[in-house]
């Protein structure tokens, strides 16, 4: 595959960045892309190695590395190299239903999992490949592919985020009329409102979606599915319904939460916000200028799980950001752009070494120090890494009315499975936003309860191992809410499997 000597002459070359004093100025998009004759280069460096991992997926030492969709990555890696842009297109798109949001959002579970990777730098599969889609979008090789013909079968999907999109594409492809049922204003769930405007640009997703109207999927908005009532009148309307609703019950912090509500115990103090509410708010705020139903009027602190409707700025404040993961650094890089006097990144793990450890060898994930977008930001705005390893909130002080006016952090240790306070590490920093990135615990309970499924102890819908019905015949289920709080690739690896369980349930095989 690609050129016989191109991984000895090839050295790895990234798309380029924006540099960090022009992008935190607006919510663009900071990633450019190679000249055509560089990118082929890229693209040549992907060797015929005979056991292609950057495709396997396959679990070592409980992580996944290669790609969950199994993407004919050499394959097309070879057609770009030769300039068949439409070939490699099309091998793309056999396996992977949304490359244009992959191409942006994924680790690239795939590059470190590539051969070359285990001497020196992986190929640039994860650019390539958005190079491969937004080519084929700009050469209209990407267009609307609408069944020749039609089941009759009605399938309602609950939730737009990536599974969802997935299962609605698959099945429409199979010719059953989808309908897409979606609480917020826009379709894309965590792609439109947890994932930064900077990271994806919005308009990817309108884009994707005027494709699949046009393909026949139907989506509708402002639809929340939250009552016996309304599902009574989906199984009567529909043939199958498919669960598609994410994970989004976050973990809340107990030092940041109201002690006094005993109506609602994860009710934040003023000034504390859980972070998908946060990034929701901020991604209203830069759609608003260019759609007018974008409405974030300032208000009241409130957990809405993704349903927020005022706006959040971090403008002129001290603001600490609990959880170290990508959800976190979004947070140092969207504060950053709104203005924040300073920010602190507060992650409980200790700090991963810079190189690969002996008992982490390739092809294993590595397990080593990432420096993401937004710590740079910070580094370049502020003069320092904003992480702080191995430290949690131990308590927050309020001023006269109630809101947050700073923290007091505590060293942590991990001792007999469990991590444990370092006596007399505190230190009290100033903070007038405290934003809590620390994960999330499995589905709301009300679209579960109202549907009348099972959840597991992990708080998911249950489902036998491998499979996707849940207890309730005609009710199936995708994604995170299956699976559990996880990666977009998976989201569609899980949509795409859903999707053709549902088609031999209506259909036969």
């Amino acid at each position: 595959m690609g050129k016989l000597t191109g991984f000895m002459e090839v050295k790895r070359k990234n798309n380029p960045m924006v540099t960090c004093e022009e992008r935190i100025k607006n919510f663009s998009e900071f990633y450019t892309g190679l000249p055509e004759k560089e990118r082929r280069q890229q693209a040549s460096k992907c060797m015929d190695c005979g056991v292609p991992f950057c495709q396997s997926a396959m679990k070592l030492s409980g992580m996944v590395v290669g790609c969950p969709l199994h993407n004919l990555i050499p394959e097309w890696n070879d057609e770009l190299y030769k300039g068949h842009d439409r070939h490699a297109f099309e091998r793309l798109i056999k396996t992977n239903n949304f490359p244009e949001f992959t191409g942006r959002v994924c680790p690239a579970l795939c590059e470190k999992a590539c051969m070359c990777g285990q001497w020196e730098d992986s190929v640039t599969v994860h650019d390539n490949e958005k190079y491969l889609i937004e080519t084929a979008y700009e050469k209209g090789y990407m267009k609307p592919n609408p069944p020749a013909k039609r089941s009759g079968k009605k399938v309602a999907v609950i939730g737009s985020g990536p599974s969802g999109l997935a299962v609605a594409a698959e099945l429409n492809h199979r010719g059953h009329l989808v309908t897409v049922f979606e609480r917020q204003d826009r379709i894309g769930g965590l792609l439109m409102y947890g994932i930064p405007n900077m990271k994806l640009d919005k308009k990817v997703i309108f884009r994707r979606q005027k494709l699949m109207e046009e393909e026949g999927i139907v989506f509708k908005t402002g639809e929340n599915i939250d009552s016996a009532e309304k599902v009574k009148k989906l199984k009567e309307e529909f043939d199958a319904v498919i669960l598609c609703c994410g994970a989004k019950k976050a973990r809340s912090l107990p030092a940041a939460c109201q002690k006094e509500d005993k109506q609602n115990e994860n009710k934040l103090i003023p000034g504390a916000y859980m972070a998908v509410d946060f990034l929701t708010s901020a991604t209203k705020d830069v759609l608003k200028a260019s759609d007018k139903k974008s409405t974030v009027p300032e208000g009241e602190n409130q957990v809405t799980a993704c349903n927020i409707d005022f706006k959040i700025s971090a403008a002129g404040k001290h603001v600490v950001v609990v959880g170290g993961g990508d959800t976190g650094n979004d947070c140092i890089g969207t504060v950053i752009r709104q203005g924040c006097k300073s920010v602190t990144a507060l992650e409980m793990m200790p700090k991963p070494p810079k190189e690969r450890a002996a008992s982490n060898p390739w092809p294993e994930w590595p397990k080593v120090l990432k420096t993401d977008y937004g710590h740079e930001e910070a580094i370049y705005k502020f003069g320092k890494d904003p992480r702080v390893f191995e430290t949690t909130v131990k308590s927050v002080n309020t001023g006269k009315k109630g809101e947050i006016k700073s923290i007091v952090t505590v060293s942590l240790k991990w001792e007999g499975g469990k991590f444990t306070e370092v006596a007399g590490s505190e230190k009290e920093i100033p903070c007038d936003m405290l934003l809590i990135a620390a994960g999330f615990v499995g589905c709301e309970d009300y679209t579960a309860d109202a549907f009348g499924v099972k959840l597991s102890k992990r708080g998911v819908v249950e489902t036998a191992e491998g499979a996707f019905d849940t207890s309730v015949p005609g009710i199936f289920t995708a994604g995170d809410m299956h699976r559990g709080q996880s990666l977009v690739v998976w989201a569609i690896y899980e949509g795409r499997k859903c999707a053709a369980e549902v088609d031999r349930y209506l259909i036969g095989y």
